[in-house]
């Protein structure tokens, strides 16, 4: 018998980037409890940035994000109300005020070569009984011998499951699958993976994944996310109906919310834009793509300039701050 796939809805997380952290408590109220009438088992929200993200380098939420966790958990009836963590920005009190709000599940998100950070936030979220799962950003940064070492440490801190993500929209399906097989091959926990569609890719990148052995593929929402979005969580329903997957998703119910609770949100078309095909092409964060816009208006520069900069330097989540210095440091060179 075929292993079920577990879907990971992460619109009012990663789709936070898309709305400027925007969400209201009506929002999400609506968007949780249609998620959770589709049998979505892990339903993710904080700061698009993860817990405490809210702030002038990742952008401040409209509404405290502890008030709309509390909000969702009162829909949430079967899923797991589930928050990103990225030690340095989240602390181990934020993740116990989470908790404490409804929250029933963490991802412990790294960058892919610094597994060894989540070892005390694992251990935390094991004390307070939540499922927790070791997240590895930027995984085109290493190749899959070193991923699978760092999936490794992840799953001896405590870690439910390993989480590869392509955080840039980088990768090729090939890059996806050798990946997700050499972790499988390192750890005896389940293996999962994020994309980003910056390349158009983000539903192949996910059936790679799946056809590799992944057990939990994230999605959201028309896409709703950083860059270009992510897998699109109504097209991967159907598409893994059509291959005979099982995912327990309620497809048409997906299609419904979609259209009814998210699009009408939507600040812009998640389409593969200039601005999110440079993101990819160059291995840039998804999440800096606002933000390098933002820079380059304020020098009147090229975004595009900026992100192959960006790529160049190899500059990974956490560092926001630095895109201005980045683009100063053009508008100086271009005289």
């Amino acid at each position: 018998m075929e292993q079920k796939i577990q879907i990971v809805d992460t619109t009012l997380r990663d789709g936070s980037h898309a709305v400027r952290h925007s969400f209201t408590e009506e929002q999400v109220s609506a968007i949780a409890a249609g998620l959770d009438r589709c049998h979505v088992p892990l339903i993710e929200l904080s700061h698009g940035d993860g817990l405490g993200g809210s702030s002038y380098t990742y952008g401040f939420s409209k509404r405290d994000e502890f008030l709309l966790l509390k909000a969702a958990a009162k829909q949430i009836k079967n899923g797991k109300l589930t928050v990103l963590l990225l030690p340095g920005i989240g602390t181990i009190e934020d993740l116990k005020k989470a908790h404490d709000s409804g929250a029933k599940a963490v991802r412990v998100a790294t960058h892919v070569t610094e597994a060894d950070v989540s070892a005390q936030h694992i251990e935390a979220a094991r004390k307070l009984g939540m499922m927790t799962v070791g997240f590895l950003m930027m995984t085109h940064m290493a190749e899959p011998e070193v991923i699978a070492e760092e999936a490794k440490k992840m799953e001896g801190y405590g870690a439910d499951y390993i989480n590869l993500a392509d955080s840039a929209g980088f990768l090729l399906p090939e890059d996806v699958a050798a990946r997700v097989k050499a972790v499988k091959e390192a750890v005896r926990i389940p293996v999962g993976f994020h994309a980003h569609n910056n390349l158009n890719l983000a539903i192949a990148n996910s059936l790679a994944a799946v056809e590799a052995g992944a057990q939990y593929i994230d999605a959201t929402l028309r896409g709703l996310g950083a860059g270009a979005g992510n897998t699109q969580i109504e097209v991967l329903a159907g598409v893994l109906k059509r291959k005979g997957l099982d995912t327990g998703l309620d497809f048409y119910g997906l299609m419904d919310l979609a259209e009814r609770s998210v699009e009408p949100l939507m600040q812009r078309p998640q389409t593969v834009d200039n601005g999110s095909l440079m993101l990819g092409y160059a291995g840039v964060y998804s999440s800096f793509l606002l933000h390098v816009y933002d820079a380059a208006k304020k020098y009147d520069l090229d975004p595009r300039d900026i992100m192959i900069e960006l790529g160049k330097r190899r500059m990974v989540g956490g560092q926001e701050d630095m895109i201005l210095s980045v683009a100063y440091q053009l508008k100086k060179q271009a005289g």
